[in-house]
């Protein structure tokens, strides 16, 4: 380990810890000292880092609302408000949906299928574009205030930049900024298909955002609503069991690889 002031390694470990039982040290060189936490988003929380990822991670998995995380783990005989779920989300949320696209970068199948739906935040009605490929996977989601050929493009520039890879066919509807957007940002070779019938499994999978953001009771500011149908949306797709549409994938299997992937999850979590 070197020192997190001057980088030199003469460290050495201090023999109490932080009151969350965190290891400490001291440099030789400059006196500096510091904790395992020192330069994380949670380096001054009060409350361990492995209890405030898992708060996270059920916030946006599950259908929980902020005030139900504090009644959950007051029973567990952790106190905190809910007013502390938000800040905690609010920090650690980027860190973990950056993480989760830079894994899939480059995953990503060359059928993609793009739409936007409603989402209601502080009383005015706003769009996530969403697109996915042939076997369900995701490509991007972003949230917009608009429904226009700025908001189309800055979707397609960001989907492209997220999955490495440019699509051979993109399947939408009818709308008017889609084909002036594709041959802008993804070329002209790029086939446009519009179809209501096509984009079906889309429809279908807008359903978890949609159930997601129902027992939220709205959202109050863009800012944070495009924070959490990010966060959530890139959560969901790292989680899902199936790597193609109607797969079959026997239940323990499922259990294994959710609870592995939560820990890995977690750790992402732990580490931002």
């Amino acid at each position: 380990m070197r020192c997190v002031e001057c980088g030199s390694d003469a460290v050495s470990e201090r023999p109490e810890r932080t009151a969350q039982g965190y290891r400490r040290f001291r440099c030789r060189c400059c006196g500096k000292q510091w904790n395992e936490r020192t330069g994380t988003v949670l380096n001054r929380a009060q409350y361990p880092s492995d209890v405030i990822a898992l708060v996270v991670l059920w916030r946006l998995r599950h259908k929980l609302s902020l005030r139900d995380l504090p009644e959950m783990f007051a029973v567990r005989g952790m106190v905190f408000s809910h007013e502390a779920v938000r800040e905690w989300e609010a920090k650690l949320t980027p860190a973990l949906a950056e993480e989760l696209r830079r894994v899939r970068r480059g995953n990503v199948g060359r059928s993609w299928y793009v739409d936007e739906t409603y989402l209601k935040v502080d009383g005015r009605w706003c769009y996530v574009y969403r697109a996915i490929d042939r076997s369900g996977a995701l490509v991007d989601v972003l949230f917009s205030e608009r429904r226009d050929m700025k908001a189309a493009r800055a979707f397609f520039r960001s989907a492209k930049t997220v999955a490495d890879v440019t699509p051979d066919r993109v399947t939408t509807d009818g709308h008017d900024s889609y084909p002036r957007a594709i041959r802008t940002e993804l070329g002209k070779g790029v086939r446009h298909r519009t179809s209501r019938y096509l984009n079906n499994g889309l429809e279908q999978d807008q359903r978890g955002l949609k159930g997601r953001y129902r027992p939220m009771l709205g959202l109050k500011c863009p800012r944070s609503a495009a924070r959490f149908c990010r966060g959530h949306d890139e959560l969901r797709h790292y989680l899902r069991p199936r790597t193609r549409r109607n797969q079959h994938v026997p239940a323990l299997q499922c259990r294994v690889r959710f609870l592995c992937r939560s820990a890995a999850v977690l750790g992402i979590l732990q580490a931002a």
